[in-house]
């Protein structure tokens, strides 16, 4: 969650493809979290079965963080 808090701070200030990457690498930091710990352990990272999760948490982080990196242009830089 801090991390997601120090993105979205970024994104505040208008560093919007700085918060947009630190929210992929939450996501991919919460899927080695999910595969890692175990099921008592992981807490709210816990939705579904571990390899949705993982799946889910790494497939999003990336999306993330390719939009973030290939869009160039537009109104916000």
């Amino acid at each position: 969650m801090l991390l997601v808090a120090v993105a979205a701070l970024r994104i505040w200030q208008y560093h919007w493809r700085q918060g947009a990457a630190l929210i992929g690498g939450a996501l991919l930091v919460a899927a080695v979290l999910r595969a890692a710990l175990p099921d008592e352990q992981a807490g709210l990272l816990t939705i579904r079965s571990r390899f949705v999760d993982v799946l889910s948490y790494a497939g999003f982080g990336l999306l993330i963080l390719f939009v973030a990196l290939t869009i160039t242009g537009g109104p916000l830089g």
